[in-house]
């Protein structure tokens, strides 16, 4: 059985764009948190097709970012069905190119829409189950459900 950490490296690969697991893999299990980091990520290439929520701290030892991450991973599928990546950005310097857009000052929680909008910024960590709740309110997600039939 492959270790968690390898599943998340294969969830990466294959939800990155213009990477592909290798030949004969599966699929990473829906269930499972894919992180994607912010050096060098280019927001514009998930537009419409992904949300961002990025995950900002001045470093991973961040008990703030700690939490978050663990809410993250209490419900992975939740975020998946919602077609979330979490990014997430540790390094304050040199700054990644949403850390200079976004210019967050410490732990900060920031959702990106599919329209490329900033959708949420808080200061503080917040579950699944809210982050979720955020997303459903909107009309885009709205939109989405009526268009599965749900």
């Amino acid at each position: 059985m492959p270790s968690r950490c390898a599943v998340l490296l294969l969830g990466c690969l294959v939800i990155w764009p213009g990477v592909a697991a290798p030949a004969g893999d599966m699929a990473p299990d829906p269930a499972d948190l894919a992180v994607l980091s912010a050096d060098a990520l280019d927001p514009g290439q998930f537009l419409w097709k992904n949300r961002l929520v990025v995950v900002f701290a001045d470093t991973d030892a961040d008990p703030a970012f700690a939490q978050q991450m663990r809410f993250m991973a209490d419900d992975p599928a939740a975020l998946s069905e919602r077609n979330v990546l979490v990014v997430t950005d540790t390094a304050p310097a040199p700054p990644s190119p949403l850390r200079a857009k976004l210019r967050p000052h410490g732990f900060s929680l920031v959702w990106i829409d599919k329209d490329g909008a900033v959708k949420l910024r808080k200061a503080s960590p917040w579950t699944v189950r809210e982050i979720t709740r955020a997303i459903d309110k909107t009309p885009l997600r709205l939109q989405e459900v009526q268009d599965q039939g749900g």
